[in-house]
C-alpha cells in the first residue's frame, strides 16, 4: 500500500471514504475501488476504529472478492475484530489466490502462530524464506523461531534462529534470540557471545541491555552487569525494561 495514499486517508478521513463509495462504475473501477476500500479498512483499524473498518472491507469484498490483497486485508480486519474463524478464512482465500507471493505467505503465517497452529505457521514462514522473491529470508526464518518458541519447542526454534544467521550473521534479532535462548537453557556464555555479537553491529536498546544484565547476573560478571543497568537507566530510564529492572532492584 503506498505511503501516499495512506496519508491521504489519515488526513482527508471521511470525505476520502466518501470518494472511495462513487469510485466504483465499471469493472476497472470495480477493482481500484475495492483496493481503496481496502485500503482505508486498514487505515481505520491504525485509528482503532474498528466498526468503520469491518464497513469498508465488507464493501472491498463485494467489489472484487478475487483480489488476494483484499481477502489478506480482511484477514487482518477480523483478526483485529477477534473472529478468529473469519480471519482464518480470508487469510487461507488470499494464500489460494497467490499462492507463490511470501507476502501472502509471511501474513498468514504470522495470524497461525498467534492462534497456536504453529507447524502451519513455520511451514509457512519457511515458505516465504525459500521463495526467490522475498527479499529478507531471515526475517522469515527469525518469526519461525518465534513461532516454536511459542510452542515451547526450543531445540526447533534454535534451529530457524541458525538458519536466519546463516543467511545474515549480523541479523540483530536472530542475535538477541539466540543470546536469550541460550540463557533460557542455561548456556551463559553463549548468551553472553551472541549478545556480545549484536553489540558489535547494531545499537543498544532496552530490550538488549535488560537481557545483558541478566546475562551477567547469571554468570556472576557483577561490574559488566553494573554497567549494563547503568546505561539502561541513563538511556532507557521511562522504558518498560527499565521499570523491570526497578522493580526487581526494590524486591530484593
Amino acid at each position: 500500500m503506498k505511503n501516499l495514499l495512506k496519508i491521504i486517508v489519515l488526513c482527508l478521513g471521511v470525505t476520502v471514504a466518501a470518494l472511495a463509495d462513487t469510485s466504483a462504475e465499471g469493472p476497472n473501477k470495480m477493482v481500484q475501488a475495492a483496493h481503496f476500500n481496502a485500503e482505508l479498512a486498514v487505515a481505520y483499524l491504525k485509528t482503532n476504529d474498528v466498526v468503520a473498518a469491518r464497513i469498508k472491507i465488507e464493501k472491498a469484498l463485494k467489489q472484487n472478492v478475487d483480489d488476494p490483497e483484499v481477502q489478506s486485508a480482511a484477514g487482518l480486519v477480523y483478526e483485529r475484530l477477534q473472529e478468529p474463524a473469519e480471519a482464518d478464512k480470508h487469510y487461507s482465500q488470499a494464500l489460494r489466490l497467490e499462492p507463490k507471493d511470501p507476502n501472502m505467505q509471511n501474513n498468514y503465517a504470522v495470524f497461525a502462530c498467534r492462534n497456536g497452529k504453529w507447524d502451519k505457521g513455520q511451514q509457512l514462514f519457511e515458505q516465504a524464506a525459500r521463495n526467490p522473491a522475498y527479499v529478507t529470508p531471515e526475517v522469515a526464518y527469525t518469526n519461525a523461531g518465534v513461532c516454536a518458541r511459542s510452542q515451547k519447542n526450543l531445540v526447533r526454534a534454535e534451529e530457524w534462529f541458525r538458519k536466519a544467521l546463516a543467511v545474515r550473521e549480523t541479523y540483530p534479532d536472530a542475535l538477541l534470540q539466540m543470546a536469550d535462548l541460550s540463557l533460557v537453557r542455561g548456556n551463559g556464555l553463549a548468551a553472553r557471545a551472541f549478545l556480545q555479537r549484536y553489540f558489535t553491529t547494531s545499537t543498544a536498546t532496552a530490550e538488549s541491555l535488560l537481557l545483558g544484565i541478566q546475562i551477567e547476573g547469571a554468570l556472576g560478571d557483577k561490574v559488566t552487569e553494573e554497567r549494563y543497568r547503568s546505561q539502561l537507566q541513563h538511556e532507557f530510564a521511562e522504558s518498560d525494561q527499565a521499570q523491570a529492572m526497578r522493580n526487581a532492584e526494590s524486591g530484593r
